[in-house]
Parts: C-alpha cells; sequence; structure tokens
C-alpha cells in the first residue's frame, strides 16, 4: 500500500509519499513546495507525482483552514481544496482532507519521547482530553478527546477567538490592535505575522526604546525571523519584550484551551515558534501565564505541558490518517 500525506499551510506545503515495505511503512520521496508560488493544490501534487513509478492509493493533506464535507477553504491561502476532485483528477482511489491541527495532534501518536521539550511534568499519572496548541504561519488548535482507552483528535478554530487582555498593557495592546482589524483575535498575536504586530505595538507605544534602522530593517526584512533572532541574541531590548508579551499570552491562551477542552491528559505546544524560542518559553513566563486561572490554578498545575519538537508532526499525522483511518 501506499500513501500520500500533506501539510498544507500558508508559507509552505510539505509533501512526502509512503510505502508499505516489509512491515513497515518508509518514505520514498519527500518535497516542500512554497505555497504561493501556486494557483492551487491540485497543481502542486501532480509536479510532485512526475516520475514516480507506482500507483497511489490513499492520500490525506492536513489543510490549514476549516474543513467541511470533504472541501476546505484554506485560511491563509486562495485555494479551495476539495477532496473529490483530487480523487478524480489525481486518479487516487481514496483521498481524505483533515484540518491541519487535527493531523498534528494524530501525528501525537508516532513521535517518540525526545521529540518534546517537557515545560511542565504535571500529574504522572494524568489522563483524559488533551489539546494542542499551535502558532505557525497562524494560530491552530485541536481538542484530543479521551474515551477512557482511545484519544481521538478533532479539529477547532479557536485561534480565532477574541484576544482578551489580562493587564494594563494587553488593554493598550488591544486598543492597538483595534486600529488595524475589524476583529481581534489570538492569531492576531501569536503567529508569525502577530508577531510583528507585537513587535509594532512595543515600539510605537514605547514599551521599549528602538533605534531607527532596526526598525527598518526589521520592516523591510522577514519580520518574525528577525525579531526572534535580535530578541534572543539580546540585540534588541525592543524585540526581548516583544517575545516575553508573545510567550506569557502564548501560555495564557494554552492555559485557555486546556480550560475549555478539560485536557487534563496534556497540552501539546506546537507550530514552528515555539522551538524557535525556546529559551524564552522555558523561562518561566509561558507555565506562570498558563496557570494564571485564579480558583483553577491549581487544577492547571498537574497538567503535563510539552512543547513539539519535530516540524513535520502534521505530515506525519496525515500519513497516520491515510494509513490507518480511510
Amino acid at each position: 500500500m501506499s500513501y500520500l500525506a500533506g501539510d498544507i499551510g500558508g508559507t509552505k506545503t510539505h509533501l512526502a509519499l509512503f510505502q508499505d515495505q516489509s512491515g513497515k511503512t518508509t518514505c520514498v520521496k519527500d518535497q516542500k513546495f512554497p505555497s504561493k508560488d501556486y494557483p492551487n493544490l491540485r497543481t502542486i501534487v501532480k509536479k510532485f507525482l512526475v516520475g514516480v513509478g507506482f500507483e497511489v492509493e490513499r492520500a490525506c493533506f492536513g489543510i490549514a483552514g476549516p474543513v467541511e464535507d470533504g472541501k476546505s477553504k484554506a485560511t491563509n491561502l486562495p485555494w479551495i481544496i476539495d477532496a473529490r476532485q483530487l480523487e478524480t483528477e489525481l486518479k487516487i482511489e481514496k483521498v481524505a482532507l483533515i484540518n491541519d491541527l487535527e493531523a498534528n495532534a494524530y501525528g501525537l501518536k508516532v513521535l517518540s519521547d525526545d521529540e518534546f521539550f517537557v515545560l511542565n511534568e504535571g500529574d504522572h499519572d494524568a489522563s483524559g482530553n488533551q489539546a494542542m496548541v499551535s502558532a505557525g504561519t497562524g494560530l491552530g488548535e485541536a481538542g484530543i478527546y479521551s474515551d477512557g482507552k482511545e484519544l481521538y483528535p478533532f479539529a477547532c478554530e479557536g485561534g480565532h477567538t477574541d484576544f482578551g487582555p489580562r493587564n494594563e498593557v494587553e488593554d493598550q495592546l488591544l486598543h492597538y490592535l483595534r486600529k488595524k482589524y475589524e476583529h481581534v483575535s489570538y492569531e492576531r498575536i501569536l503567529s508569525g505575522p502577530g508577531l510583528y504586530n507585537l513587535y509594532q505595538f512595543v515600539v510605537d507605544t514605547k514599551q521599549e526604546a528602538e533605534n531607527p534602522e532596526t526598525v527598518e530593517l526589521i520592516h523591510s526584512g522577514d519580520s518574525p525571523r528577525l525579531v526572534s533572532e535580535l530578541g534572543l541574541s539580546g540585540d534588541s531590548a525592543a524585540c526581548a519584550k516583544t517575545l516575553q508579551l508573545f510567550a506569557s499570552i502564548y501560555g495564557a491562551e494554552a492555559g485557555n484551551a486546556a480550560l475549555k477542552f478539560f485536557a487534563l491528559g496534556g497540552v501539546f505546544i506546537g507550530g514552528g515558534i515555539a522551538p524557535k524560542i525556546l529559551a524564552v518559553i522555558k523561562t518561566g513566563e509561558f507555565m506562570e501565564s498558563f496557570k494564571a486561572k485564579g480558583r483553577f490554578a491549581q487544577l492547571l498545575s498537574t497538567i503535563p505541558v510539552k512543547v513539539v519538537l519535530n516540524d513535520n508532526t502534521a505530515l506525519l499525522g496525515s500519513m497516520y490518517y491515510a494509513r490507518n483511518l480511510i
């Protein structure tokens, strides 16, 4: 049996082809494509499959956007993706579309212990529902339901819920972002573009001083990467302040997800940003905000919290779904 897996995001489309060989599932081809360079997913998949000398029987694509009745309009791309159309045009017997965070959650099933960084050990006997919160190009969230025996991921769009400030600085942040956006969601802060929004807030409201040369450098370059690098190196106090605020708000929203999903079995921090700024995430600001839920602080302190270090988790989850659930 052969399986095509995909992780479809606003920045990149990552495809991989797997085959069952000698009782193991082996990756036989792997390639990344800049999503915005292509008009649709079909074009990318056709290019990827050129030269493949065998039939692909099943495919699963994790999409950064809501999926309904086998169709999805990607949140950060002008694409409409239809599973039935993909089956017909690509001549694949079965194609499934799932939300990218659902794919990430399925990917947890195939990771090893060394592919996590533990932020909070929590209760060693923790069990029950779990949750995943992932900041990257956007902010994705997923619940993982436990029936006492098995864990079942399910998608949600929690990253687009209203941002809730917790103090005077965050009150100012909300008012600042309202001037830019009709709706201020957590994704406007906890994402790559959100990191730049947060940096602009820090500079414009003089939370920290910044020299004009650095402002221009960050504005004209890869803003999220530069903010992260200059903040981690200590070369910019404004960037360091930005990362501190980012980690604090990230922890708060992860705690919100823990409460909403009653995720006593664990909360997983996915996406591409957390591993890159792990030095800030693990200093304590994140977990302090995670647990700062008043009367539920003690309950939250018992929840294991882990950062996912493998950036192919969504791809592996799509493979798992194609192999086991189609």
